[in-house]
């Protein structure tokens, strides 16, 4: 098969002047569409319009251009066929070889503020997909381009061997059918979110696009990649951080990294969270940066070794110095400054994630996916906490007003640690933290031991129930004041027995943060 003739009608008109240059000194002829005409005419190149070749006008403000047997029949014609190509003899139809095709910019279009839903719809494309979808489906006989990209080593291949590949025609193929797989998820999740209420579809379509390739995955031995999804989403998050310096991200610093982001997105005064492993070790918000900075790290001063730090203010000199006496993976701020900047430089392998925002209040909506082999798991996001009105006090020793507000921290940071979790606060920092046990005891016991003298006149938060009074007479022992839990145990008469044999507080929150 010699390409011949080709058809080019393109969105995104970059480099398609010069590629149909290098087509035309082949003698390939082109037909195209009024837009992309136009501008190949104005490069100097003989191009024949499509409405010149089907004998129709491009008609309905431009809502149909390409939909015409003669266009059709000249990609989806088999070539090895004689039924077809006797067909196409009877009517005139000459074929088409190569397709050049990107489509209306619906992704684009939807980022824009405030854009109206008739500009919207105006920017589903209807003649594109349908052109690209015809000529992979017969790859065999027609090149599809769907991407700028592929425009130098189609064109190479032409120029040295007179075509491509059926291997190179079947990875066209594979990328054509995947850009418009793409192009009506977009439009599905958009208009799903812009006409309905519906989060959990009976059926949904998700769309990813790589942002990179790691080199490798959670272990050496196992191939990894990051993927966003699509459309984009404007909330701070490590899929729009931005790397100011330092080695690309790791599989697992992506994980740690999210894990502290969402988490320092629970607190609005100046805070700090340090990430091991992804699940917090050390959380505080005060006054100063540094400040918090230095209480979430006396939470557990071994843990962070070799962890992820999350600010929600501007990281400067001060905490660029004490932060540089470590081994860290990932520090993640709203920005920094050139003095931190000069001094985190000089640890070539540190990695610095700027994610502008972080400290401004933001509007967490959607759902969340978790795969599984041959699946994903979906669910809202986490964001809902229950008023502390509605908080019930259980035991006959009441809290008092700053423990409710520690209770109120404590219970924003046990959300965010592995399952079973337990915290122990004092006023808006964590002095304990145990999380990621078979029993909450034990959880209970491991943030009671880092915690050691620490812990005497805390607040302890559970994520769940305590299915036995055990947690409760350990946190005792250790000198916790109050506990803050969700309850609904079918023991729990005999939990709030223990807590009012040890003088303790306790208070159900009625909401459970299973994090698993």
């Amino acid at each position: 098969m010699n390409v011949k003739r080709a058809l080019i009608s393109v969105s995104d008109k970059n480099g398609v002047s010069d590629f149909s240059k290098g087509l035309s000194k082949l003698d390939i002829e082109i037909i195209s569409t009024s837009s992309t005409a136009k501008v190949l005419k104005n490069a100097g190149v003989p191009i024949k319009e499509v409405s010149s070749v089907t004998g129709f006008p491009e008609m309905l403000e431009g809502r149909v251009k390409t939909l015409h047997p003669i266009i059709h029949a000249g990609i989806l014609a088999k070539r090895d066929s004689k039924t077809h190509t006797d067909t196409l003899k009877k009517h005139k139809i000459k074929t088409i070889d190569l397709l050049v095709c990107n489509l209306y910019p619906f992704e684009q279009t939807i980022k824009k503020q405030k854009v109206g839903i008739e500009e919207v719809i105006e920017n589903i494309d209807i003649g594109g997909p349908t052109l690209i979808r015809a000529a992979a489906k017969n790859y065999k006989d027609v090149i599809v381009i769907t991407d700028k990209s592929q425009y130098r080593e189609v064109l190479s291949s032409l120029n040295s061997k007179g075509n491509l590949s059926l291997e190179n025609r079947e990875r066209l193929a594979i990328k054509a059918f995947t850009h418009t797989a793409q192009y009506d998820a977009i439009i599905s999740s958009y208009l799903r979110n812009k006409w309905t209420n519906e989060i959990l579809p009976d059926d949904n379509s998700i769309y990813l696009r790589k942002i990179q390739n790691m080199r490798y995955g959670e272990n050496p031995h196992l191939k990894g990649a990051f993927y966003r999804f699509l459309p984009e989403i404007n909330e701070p998050c490590i899929t729009n951080a931005i790397k100011l310096h330092g080695k690309e991200l790791s599989y697992n610093n992506i994980l740690d990294s999210d894990c502290a982001i969402e988490c320092i997105k629970e607190f609005s005064n100046p805070s700090c969270v340090i990430v091991k492993h992804a699940t917090p070790c050390g959380i505080s918000s005060a006054e100063k940066l540094l400040e918090a900075w230095k209480d979430a790290y006396a939470t557990d001063t071994y843990s962070p070794f070799g962890g992820i730090i999350s600010f929600n203010r501007e990281v400067g000199k001060d905490i660029a110095i004490e932060l540089s006496n470590l081994f860290l993976e990932v520090i993640i701020a709203p920005s920094f400054n050139k003095e931190a900047l000069d001094i985190f430089n000089k640890k070539k392998n540190l990695r610095l994630l700027q994610l502008k925002d972080i400290d401004k209040k933001i509007n967490r909506t959607g759902i969340i996916f978790r795969s599984v082999v041959g699946g994903f798991l979906s669910q809202e996001r986490d964001i809902k906490m229950t008023p502390k009105k509605e908080w019930k006090i259980v035991t006959k020793k009441k809290p008092s007003e700053n423990e409710l507000l520690s209770m109120e921290f404590a219970v924003k940071c046990v959300k965010h640690v592995k399952s079973n979790s337990v915290v122990f606060v004092k006023n808006t920092r964590t002095v304990g933290i145990g999380g990621g046990q078979t029993a909450r005891v034990d959880a209970a016991w491991i943030a009671i031991n880092k915690g050691k003298e620490n812990i005497k006149g805390s607040i302890m938060a559970s994520d769940a129930f305590f299915p036995f009074r055990d947690a409760v007479d350990v946190a005792a022992d250790a000198g916790v004041k109050a506990i803050i839990q969700p309850g609904g145990s079918i023991r729990d008469e005999e939990v709030i027995k223990a807590a009012d044999e040890h003088s303790i507080s306790m208070v159900f929150s009625g909401q459970r943060y299973f994090r698993h």
